[in-house]
């Protein structure tokens, strides 16, 4: 991912001042990580560059260790987190559906990020919300019977600034309501 304006000198400032901590020792290639991580949010491919240029080791060696991991990030966390959760439950009802529209939807795939930094995607094992599955968590807020057209209202209810006001995030559920009635009115009179 291409960095912003000013984040080339932010992460060669920030890890500069995380390594002068440490000695230039392999040992310390994983606190080195994980601290640079909780400053920036993930670890770009110049804090990697960075961080085996001071310890001395091969770059390959820091991506690996990154990658080995699932703790790290190797994308910018979106202004907006979405992770979907694939427990069992969440699976078996659709939860693959909505990863699946999140994705065409977003344009990204998971665990990446748009290009504007506003939405990443994330898969997570379980949420402890089964009853509400297929359920997804967009900034902690925990959503539940996501359905393809849920998708389309959840990223409708996000503008620059976060969460629309309540009022405005009701109207797009309302409309799925009656979306869902008119369905539920047309399968009964097909029945008669």
């Amino acid at each position: 991912m291409e960095l912003l304006e000013g984040e080339r000198e932010e992460i060669v400032s920030e890890v500069g001042n995380i390594t002068e901590k440490y000695q230039p020792e392999r040992e310390k290639l994983l606190p080195v990580l994980q601290e640079v991580q909780g400053r920036l949010g993930y670890l770009p491919v110049l804090a990697m560059e960075k961080i085996a240029e001071f310890l001395r080791i091969p770059t390959i060696d820091v991506y690996g260790m990154a990658t080995f991991y699932n703790q790290f990030r190797l994308n910018p966390p979106g202004d907006h987190q979405i992770k979907v959760c694939m427990g069992t439950a969440c699976y078996m009802v659709g939860g693959q559906i909505a990863m699946d529209s999140f994705e065409r939807r977003l344009e990204i795939q998971e665990g990446e990020t748009t290009p504007d930094r506003k939405f990443s995607l994330e898969r997570v094992a379980c949420v402890g919300c089964c009853t509400l599955a297929p359920v997804v968590v967009v900034d902690d807020i925990v959503e539940g019977h996501v359905t393809p057209t849920r998708v389309d209202g959840l990223l409708l209810a996000y503008d620059g600034e976060g969460r629309v006001p309540a009022e405005s995030a009701r109207q797009v559920e309302a409309g799925q309501q009656d979306e869902q009635q008119s369905e539920q009115e047309g399968e009964g009179e097909q029945h008669s």
